[in-house]
């Protein structure tokens, strides 16, 4: 019996070699991995500002996203967990949300060249997981489309929001899943930055909120992938007339 167990082991011992390799590249390599992207250059582009997929598009009235789910309507500010620098919310806008899975790279990038007019991180007793099993199966490997609005993570967990200013105004709120680490930030208040420059990294799986604050035309919908600082997700409207 332990001749019977001990040829069994050898022969289970290079398997686990190998899935032990494999995990450890991905966890030190492949998640950190930093791919050279072009970013269009039309400034009427705002491109996205992370890679996953699109799981909600919401308009924005008067400061507010209605949510069937919840049967009532959810102010910006549960959202980005903080107030407008310039002390009133914009009234009328949209709502982006993109999922990144653990196979995505975690960079942010600047969805506009703009101003930073704030930087507001808000921690959380306790980070919730943004889904279930069959959610992130869906999500992660068969790429299905997922409704995440207005689940509880999206309004408790951890987050970090990034104001940012330039022919619109936009709202970045980076939200951590259960297993995040951390959040590091590259940029500052009052930085200028150019479309697609690098803003933070987010460990493990998380999603990224954009409010849009101004007359756009989304050029991607649910269900899509995404690429950070590549994809145009959206074009300014031209003015009628």
């Amino acid at each position: 019996m332990l001749k019977f167990l001990l040829n069994v082991l050898k022969r289970l011992l290079p398997i686990a070699l190998i899935w032990g390799a494999v995990l450890l590249f991905l966890q030190r390599v492949w998640f950190y991995r930093d791919p050279v992207r072009i970013t269009p250059t039309d400034d009427d582009l705002l491109t996205s500002p992370c890679d996953g997929q699109v799981v909600y598009v919401r308009r924005v009235e008067n400061g507010e996203i209605v949510s069937e789910k919840l049967g009532q309507k959810i102010k910006v500010s549960e959202i980005t967990h903080a107030e407008w620098p310039e002390g009133q919310t914009p009234g009328h806008g949209w709502l982006i949300g993109i999922y990144m899975s653990p196979l995505d790279v975690h960079f942010n990038y600047a969805p506009m060249k703009g101003r930073i007019t704030g930087i507001v991180h808000n921690g959380a007793k306790l980070n919730l997981p943004m889904v279930d099993i069959w959610e992130y199966i869906q999500l992660t490997y068969l790429r299905r489309a997922v409704d995440l609005f207005a689940k509880r993570y999206a309004l408790e967990n951890e987050r970090q929001t990034v104001f940012i200013e330039g022919r619109v105004k936009v709202a970045m709120v980076e939200i951590a899943d259960k297993f995040v680490n951390k959040i590091s930030t590259y940029v500052s208040v009052n930085d200028t930055l150019r479309s697609g420059q690098k803003i933070s990294f987010i460990e493990r799986g998380s999603q990224v909120d954009l409010f849009i604050f101004g007359d756009v035309d989304f050029l991607v919908g649910v269900g899509d992938q995404v690429y950070g600082a590549q994809t145009p997700i959206a074009r300014l409207s031209k003015p009628q007339g």
